[in-house]
């Protein structure tokens, strides 16, 4: 159960990163509000998951997860530019966080 709420809470991130983004320094209202909501979420989530977890792979999985979500997004979106190097330094994230899972 940890680990599931453990991801969710990863996925969180990555939303409250993106709708942090988009706020515009906090102007506006909508990105905001979805930002106050993931953060709380995703933060009680990462709490919750270190009750069970090592706090060390408990928080690299969480922040793994947020930033391959963020980076692949902005990538989806066109907000940043897709490159080989770019993908192939993502996947060696998500191989990292398998990792980690796997040697729990």
């Amino acid at each position: 159960m940890y680990w599931i709420v453990l991801v969710i809470s990863g996925v969180l991130e990555a939303v409250w990163a993106t709708a942090l983004g988009r706020s515009e320094g906090f102007t506006r209202l909508a990105p905001t509000a979805v930002f106050a909501v993931a953060l709380t979420a995703s933060m009680a989530g990462l709490a919750y998951a270190m009750r069970g977890l090592p706090i060390g792979t408990a928080y690299a999985v969480w922040v793994g997860i947020g930033a391959v979500l963020t980076a692949g997004h902005a990538m989806w979106s066109g907000e940043e530019p897709v490159t080989v190097l770019r993908v192939l330094l993502l996947l060696g994230i998500v191989g990292c966080v398998i990792g980690l899972k796997l040697t729990h």
